[in-house]
């Protein structure tokens, strides 16, 4: 069953495209590593008027990143099981009917 589908998947190029669509979301995932811990900052940095005034104002921190780095990793981590799965593992070839010397002529 597995094979069909992989069969499927690679000469219809939807496997490409899954794959590329995949890699997409995990350059974005990567760059929201660093954005997120910029964007609480400055998140933290524009209510801290509505935050009372005996709390310590949290500064920056790489908590902020650590959903963004996990996501990063499970979908890599996918990316690259599928298309080692797709790609790297050989197809087996349809078995070819010989053509008889009747049908040549």
């Amino acid at each position: 069953m597995f094979e069909r589908l992989k069969q499927a998947l690679v000469d219809s190029f939807v496997g490409a495209i899954a794959l590329g669509y995949a890699l997409a979301q995990c350059i974005l995932h990567f760059v929201n590593i660093f954005a997120s811990p910029i964007a609480g900052w400055i998140t933290r940095s524009e209510y801290r008027d509505v935050i009372a005034h005996n709390t310590p104002l949290i500064g920056f921190t790489f908590r902020d990143a650590l959903p963004e780095l996990v996501r990063f990793a499970l979908l890599l981590a996918a990316w690259y099981l599928l298309l080692r799965w797709l790609y790297f593992t050989p197809v087996r070839p349809e078995p070819s009917v010989p053509i008889s010397r009747a049908e040549q002529a």
